[in-house]
């Protein structure tokens, strides 16, 4: 932890010069990301500062309770070292406090996508349970949630959903979701009850402001043909549903859920840039060394992460080794109790990372 405070009042003092120099303050965009930058560690680096003077302070004193003849004042000076040890104690909270919310990330939405995996109908029917669990969870939260795009199978079940939810709080609640969702139970479709395992893959994407993504348009190709609803039913006869191809990347975005085209296309190009921001972040990961990686984990979507297994009601996390048999309340939106173990785990080895 202090070697990154070493690194972050280095930053904060080479910013310090920076903003002094005249090449900086004549050019405004870079003065104010530099200065944006300064203000923000500003806060960090001063308890740094005073934890490192209250630290400097205590050894004082104990030297000085060494060559202390007088009893009466070594236990004055003795007080006021449990002092300086309560006070230090008190700015090394605030200062992991402060690294562990550098970690968050500062959104105001973000989009839950979940898909169906192997197993056919039987994990488009899971999927369609596990959009049940998280938006009865963002229910309870008081989330704000709005349905994208759907795509159903057949029985009623869910190929893909994409759901964006508005709320800054979400995103760093949810974003240990990313990964597959193993399930393991006795289909509706499997007569011989034989238990099957299916899954299902879920990504949760912050949603970027406009400005952070550009997307030019001579990079995208614009399809339009008609919705579909479950069975293949046409909700409705006119074309309104949109596909639109990132061309450069091959990103593919549906979006039919909206009877206007205008209104499908807008939504199409809010997940379109969630995608492109996700690719962009996944490319720069790979540049992090592998040990890194090991220690801190990417929430990478392709890792398996979790198991419900049915016949014995039991959901098993398998980053943390969390085991809970209580299967139906989770599926009912009571997953805090995997969240916040989740949370807690990652953001401790984020900051033995540093």
């Amino acid at each position: 932890m202090f070697e990154k405070l070493e690194e972050i009042e280095a930053r904060f003092e080479e910013l310090e010069a920076e903003l002094a120099r005249p090449e900086s303050l004549s050019n405004i965009e870079t003065y104010k990301k530099l200065a944006k930058e300064y203000n923000d560690l500003k806060e960090i680096v001063e308890l740094y500062r005073e934890w490192k003077k209250t630290n400097e302070d205590k050894k004082n004193t104990q030297v000085l309770l060494e060559t202390e003849k007088d009893e009466d004042m070594k236990a004055l000076i003795k007080e006021e070292i449990e002092q300086l040890e309560r006070k230090k104690e008190d700015l090394e909270a605030q200062l992991k406090e402060y690294l562990l919310k550098a970690h968050q990330v500062d959104v105001k939405s973000m989009f839950l996508e979940i898909r169906a995996g192997a197993g056919g109908e039987e994990a488009a029917l899971f999927a369609r349970d596990l959009f049940g669990m998280y938006m009865k969870f963002a229910e309870k939260m008081k989330w704000k949630t709005e349905v994208m795009s759907t795509s159903f199978s057949d029985l009623g079940g869910i190929k893909e959903i994409i759901v964006l939810i508005d709320s800054k709080d979400a995103y760093n609640m949810l974003r240990y979701e990313s990964g597959v969702h193993r399930v393991q139970r006795v289909p509706i479709t499997e007569a011989q009850g034989r238990i099957h395992t299916s899954t299902v893959t879920v990504a949760v994407l912050p949603e970027p402001e406009e400005l952070e993504i550009d997307i030019n348009p001579d990079d995208l190709r614009i399809d339009v043909f008609r919705s579909s609803g479950p069975g293949g039913q046409h909700v409705n006869t006119t074309d309104s549903a949109v596909r639109i191809t990132h061309l450069p990347t091959g990103i593919v975005v549906t979006c039919q859920d909206e009877k206007s085209q205008h209104k499908n296309k807008a939504k199409a190009l809010r997940v379109l840039r969630a995608r492109l921001k996700e690719k962009i972040e996944a490319e720069k990961e790979q540049e992090i060394s592998q040990e890194r990686r090991k220690q801190v984990g990417t929430g990478d979507r392709s890792e398996r992460i979790r198991t419900y297994n049915f016949p014995q009601g039991r959901v098993t996390d398998h980053r943390i080794g969390l085991t809970l048999y209580k299967l139906q309340n989770i599926l009912d939106g009571d997953i805090e109790d995997i969240i916040n173990p989740l949370i807690a785990h990652f953001q401790s080895e984020a900051l033995k990372a540093g």
